[in-house]
């Protein structure tokens, strides 16, 4: 995937480019140059370990087939289906249902769902959630969305941090430290760096991701099923730890973030409505929906939404979660 590849090249020397930029302002001369070693370092990391760093960020944990069985069964079902090495498995303890999937490349790949998304969903809208992520393996999207996510995530939290010093007079007395311009300046990077991330991230994959993920599982509508389910329980179930660390949002299948001030710049996904009716779509083209249904998207609340039907993925008398 020589092109994956010079996105994710293009993307180090971009943010590399403002983290250094923001430490001159700050640092001067001196600055830079802390700035720029820093900047190696991150670079270095985030093409080797992203995969660690952005489960760490959430907090991660691994499971296994003998404390989760069912979900780490149905990975590795559909990891099977997919001809992909079988991904490590991890659970986010976090009562908002969402997933996603990092890792350099497919034999160094994991994937992980929240709690909230293993106790909410049926077998069969899991299939499809899983399917997704494991769509952005085999399409190899996961090595940018996890640099993106390590790089624009340290530019993130150092805005922060001169933000917090500045509330507290850090910068007015200290003749010898960065000037109120400089550091007004450097945090306003930060909504700079979100929308480079917003632009390397294409929202094409996610439409990619959707497409290949639902003829993974074998029906479009488990998958739309499960995107109208988590749409409805982001806006009123908020995930913390996405919120201190907007810039890695775009890793998860459903924008995590409750939308309050400058988060909306690092909204990096597409309409949850358009991702619905392209799958309502790809169901006709599969018959398995009727050409004369209306593919629009339907606003129900989780409770009333209907099941999506059963099929390979089922259990005889299933019910959602737990899954270990």
């Amino acid at each position: 995937m020589p092109m994956n590849y010079a996105k994710t090249g293009l993307l180090l020397i971009v943010l590399t480019g403002i983290f250094v930029a923001m430490g001159a302002l700050v640092g001067g001369k001196s600055g830079l140059v802390i700035a720029f070693i820093m900047a190696l370092g991150m670079n270095a990391i985030s093409l080797w370990k992203s995969d660690t760093m952005v489960l760490k960020m959430f907090r991660a944990h691994e499971v296994d087939e003998r404390t989760a069985p069912d979900y780490v069964g149905l990975v590795r079902d559909l990891a099977a289906r997919a001809e992909l090495p079988m991904p490590r498995v991890f659970v986010i303890d976090n009562p908002q249902p969402n997933a996603f999937a990092t890792g350099r490349s497919p034999t160094r790949a994991a994937v992980a769902a929240s709690t909230g998304l293993l106790d909410s969903l049926s077998r069969e809208e899991l299939a499809g959630v899983m399917a997704h992520e494991l769509a952005h393996i085999k399409n190899r999207d996961t090595l940018t969305m996890g640099v993106a996510a390590t790089i624009g995530g340290a530019i993130s939290m150092f805005a922060q941090y001169l933000q917090f010093g500045m509330l507290f007079g850090g910068n007015r007395d200290n003749g010898n430290g960065p000037g109120f311009l400089a550091t007004l300046a450097a945090m306003l990077i930060a909504p700079m760096a979100a929308m480079m991330v917003q632009m390397a991230i294409s929202r094409s994959r996610e439409y990619q991701a959707d497409r290949m993920g639902a003829m993974l599982c074998g029906n479009p509508l488990w998958l739309a099923s499960a995107l109208q389910r988590i749409h409805a329980a982001v806006q009123r179930i908020p995930n913390e730890d996405a919120e201190r660390v907007p810039a890695a949002a775009h890793v998860f299948i459903m924008n995590p973030l409750s939308g309050r001030g400058v988060d909306n710049l690092f909204s990096t996904h597409p309409n949850v409505e358009n991702r619905i009716r392209a799958l309502n779509e790809l169901a006709v083209e599969m018959g398995q929906l009727p050409s004369s249904l209306d593919t629009d998207f339907a606003s129900a609340a989780p409770d009333d939404a209907p099941r999506p039907p059963s099929g390979p993925w089922s259990r005889s008398g299933a019910t959602p979660g737990p899954w270990g």
